[in-house]
C-alpha cells in the first residue's frame, strides 16, 4: 500500500481582473475520480491544502452538465461526501514529502488564486519533482507549479513538457478574456513546454516523475498513469 499526498486549493474564489469574485474551489471530477481509482487499489490519501483549510468544491462541477446528468451528479456528490480526509485536510506546512510514496493536485480555478503563489505549497513541489517520486497535477492544478523557484528565480519545472488547461479551453470556456493572467501563458513563461491537445480531449504527458493532465477529461487516464508509476 502507498501513500499519496493530495494537495487541494483552499480558495473559495478566483479574482478576477476587474477585481470581481468568481466563486470557485477544487474541480469535483478532477479528485473524485483519482481518488477512487487510488483507493480502489488499495493506497492510502492523505488531503492537504494551505493552512490546514477544509476545501470548497467547485458548485459548477457538481451541475448535470458537467457529471453526465442528474445521475450522475448525485454520485459525484455521494462521492465527494464519502471522502472523509476533505473535512479534516492536514495544512501544507506541517507535511513533509518523505511521508508519501506520491503527490498529486488538483485543479479547478482555485490553484491559480492561492497555489501560484503559495511558498509551502511551491517548497513540497520542489521536494517531490527531486525526490524521482510520482508526482501528479491535473487541468488548472499546474497553476502550483507557478510557486516552485528556486533562489535564482528559475523555476524547478523549466524545460519539463507538461499538459495544462490551455488558452483555448479557458476561452471556450468564457473566462480567457476576464482573467488577469492565462495558465498556459505563466507556465510558458516559466520556461515550462506546454504540451497541447485539442481542446477538451483526455491528454496525458509524463516526464520523468512528473505525469500532468490537460483537462478533466485527464484524470482518469492521469490516474491511470500515477498507479503505474507507483507499481
Amino acid at each position: 500500500m502507498a501513500k499519496i499526498l493530495m494537495v487541494l486549493t483552499g480558495a473559495d474564489s478566483w479574482t478576477l481582473k476587474d477585481g470581481t469574485k468568481h466563486p470557485t474551489g477544487f474541480w469535483a471530477e478532477e479528485a473524485v475520480v483519482p481518488y477512487q481509482a487510488l483507493t480502489a487499489a488499495g493506497h492510502e490519501v492523505t488531503v492537504a491544502t494551505p493552512g490546514g483549510v477544509v476545501p470548497t468544491v467547485d458548485a459548477g462541477s457538481l451541475s448535470a452538465q458537467f457529471t453526465g446528468g442528474e445521475e450522475g451528479a448525485r454520485q459525484m456528490s455521494d462521492a465527494l461526501a464519502a471522502m472523509a480526509g476533505l473535512r479534516s485536510p492536514v495544512a501544507l506546512a506541517d507535511v513533509s514529502v518523505g511521508d508519501y510514496d506520491a503527490v498529486f493536485y488538483p485543479g479547478g480555478h482555485g490553484p491559480m488564486e492561492d497555489l501560484a503563489e503559495d511558498a509551502e505549497s511551491g517548497r513540497l513541489l520542489t521536494a517531490a519533482l527531486g525526490s524521482g517520486k510520482p508526482l501528479a497535477v491535473v487541468c488548472h492544478g499546474p497553476a502550483a507549479l507557478l510557486a516552485a523557484h528556486g533562489v535564482d528565480g528559475v523555476s524547478a519545472f523549466a524545460g519539463y513538457r507538461v499538459a495544462a488547461f490551455t488558452n483555448e479551453e479557458e476561452a471556450q470556456g468564457g473566462l480567457a478574456d476576464k482573467a488577469k493572467w492565462l495558465l498556459e501563458d505563466r507556465l510558458v513563461a516559466d520556461g515550462v513546454v506546454v504540451d497541447k491537445a485539442a481542446p477538451w480531449t483526455p491528454h496525458v504527458v509524463v516526464d520523468r516523475n512528473l505525469i500532468t493532465g490537460q483537462n478533466p477529461m485527464s484524470s482518469a487516464p492521469l490516474a491511470a498513469e500515477l498507479l503505474k508509476a507507483l507499481g
